[in-house]
């Protein structure tokens, strides 16, 4: 029996990653899905919408669009109906549901998300930090840190640490290699630290994939410690208790996403500045004057 497609247009008056988003994570809930993307991003004219309705016409399938102007978005609207094909905006429920908590309309501003102000800037400064700070480099600059990622070598630490960067979080990437001190920068970081860990035999796999791409010519992959199994399994468990030793919370990745990984980085930064903040609450000397106010009250 053939397989059958569905053809998936995402329509925007910007870049589309809204859309590509909501399209991905939508499809992801499903088993193995067959469906062709046709991605129509920065319409913004009449002339280029008509040019997205030939292709909807000739490949007809629902339609997803965020399409701030209110005639393009009608024209689509239409053109969808007489084509009997649905056609939603999933942003407008939400859109809707906001402007009645907020008592107020939505601006009509195209990639109101993509303008540079500064939070834009704030995500560029991260992405440099990340690049200077990656794999141990540049270690004098932790005292700059928002976090520390640490971990033994391929434990997704820099693609964690690229992640937390496009959310503007400053992330110093600092392995752990057996035998090798810690920084000291690392030992008095004035942010949190938060390792990674990885079961054995999931970084064996990694790291020998890894050695076949880089073409490690002279290297017996089975005998190396990079991949013996004792040696990693030494390496990992070593790891694990220099982060106890120090407190660090770790977290397991060997079944999680990056973003799975990252967002709980999140969730540990957050505990951690909320300890801090009821810390130095605890510590705050108290106002000397308040004992003559409470008296006169």
């Amino acid at each position: 029996m053939p397989i059958r497609s569905t053809n998936l247009h995402l329509v925007s008056d910007s870049t589309g990653e809204t859309l590509n988003s909501i399209a991905r994570a939508t499809l992801s809930r499903f088993d193995d899905p067959h469906v062709v993307h046709h991605r129509w991003s920065l319409i913004r004219s009449r002339l280029q919408l008509d040019r997205v309705l030939d292709g909807i016409e000739s490949e007809p399938g629902p339609v997803l669009f965020t399409l701030v102007d209110r005639s393009l978005r009608l024209a689509l609207e239409e053109h969808c109906r007489r084509l009997g094909l649905e056609c939603l905006s999933p942003l407008e429920p939400v859109m809707e549901l906001l402007q009645n908590a907020l008592g107020e309309r939505a601006r009509e501003k195209r990639g109101a998300q993509h303008v540079m102000d500064a939070d834009y800037f704030r995500r560029i400064d991260a992405m440099h930090y990340v690049l200077a700070h990656d794999d141990g480099q540049g270690t004098a600059g932790i005292a700059e840190a928002d976090v520390c990622i640490v971990g033994v070598s391929r434990s997704s630490k820099t693609p964690t640490c690229f992640y937390l960067a496009n959310r503007g979080i400053k992330a110093a990437n600092v392995p752990l290699v057996p035998g090798a001190p810690l920084p000291p920068e690392l030992e008095t970081a004035p942010c949190p630290v938060v390792g990674l860990h990885i079961e054995t035999n999931a970084l064996i796999e990694i790291r020998r994939h890894r050695l076949k791409l880089i073409g490690a010519h002279g290297v017996h992959h089975d005998t190396t410690d990079y991949v013996d199994h004792e040696a990693v399994k030494a390496e990992i468990q070593a790891a694990r208790r220099l982060c106890t030793t120090h407190g660090w919370p770790v977290i397991d990745v060997t079944r999680r996403s990056i973003e799975e990984t990252a967002a709980t980085v999140l969730q540990l930064m957050e505990a951690w500045h909320a300890r801090r903040g009821r810390a130095a609450q605890a510590h705050q000397p108290e106002d000397p004057a308040a004992g003559v106010l409470k008296a006169g009250a």
